[in-house]
């Protein structure tokens, strides 16, 4: 079972860092990288565009590494890192309550 488990997430992971590499998953800029994002809770569905030549995220500036990319957005407030092997996206927002997470899952562009 732990077999079953792993070879989706390395195939993810091989996914993703091929198509972060070669930069040509679906966007019309050289070095782009459109990878499409889903909230389990709610079924939305969002595309991010990661630079790696850049280093951005939706052309806000990102930390990008082998295992992780993170990124802040001004427009929400939120601060997201993304799990490069495994797709899962993380959002921590601050708010008046004490602030919250988010949890997607994201995949390259086809």
């Amino acid at each position: 079972m732990m077999v079953a488990i792993r070879i989706p997430v390395m195939a993810f992971a091989a996914l993703v860092a091929g198509a972060l590499t070669l930069g040509t998953a679906g966007t019309s800029n050289a070095g782009e990288t459109a990878i499409d994002c889903t909230n389990p809770a709610s079924g939305v569905k969002w595309q991010i565009v990661v630079d790696v030549e850049r280093g951005t995220v939706d052309s806000n500036p990102a930390e990008i590494s082998d295992s992780k990319i993170s990124w802040d957005d001004p427009k929400d407030g939120g601060h997201y890192t993304l799990d490069r092997e495994s797709g899962r996206l993380r959002m921590v927002a601050a708010s008046s309550t004490g602030g919250y997470m988010l949890f997607d899952r994201c995949k390259p562009k086809n």
